[in-house]
């Protein structure tokens, strides 16, 4: 088995290869929330990872705004993400 010798600028070429999957696979973990503009309750229960009755919590107490049309609950993919937003808690964290 042949050795071979890594140096220096190997493995910065291998840091920025990993660097730049990670960034791609960060932007497709964020591309559902945008692919529709509205979203079933079903959908925010399996982004958010909640319950049914923490959803209806989050409805009754006015986070989540919502619309109803013909007895189905729509939320807005946009107000879910805004919401995310403003609540978003960083504890020192620099990146």
């Amino acid at each position: 088995m042949p050795t071979s010798i890594i140096t220096t600028d190997d493995l910065r070429e291998f840091k920025m290869e990993l660097l730049e999957d990670i960034k791609n696979l960060l932007n497709q973990q964020q591309a559902p929330i945008s692919s529709k503009k509205y979203l079933k309750s079903a959908a925010v229960m399996d982004l958010l990872q909640v319950s049914p009755g923490t959803l209806q919590n989050l409805r009754v107490n006015g986070t989540l705004p919502y619309t109803k049309i013909g007895g189905i609950i729509y939320y807005d993919a946009a107000e879910i993400q805004k919401v995310m937003d403003d609540n978003r808690v960083q504890h020192g964290l620099n990146f």
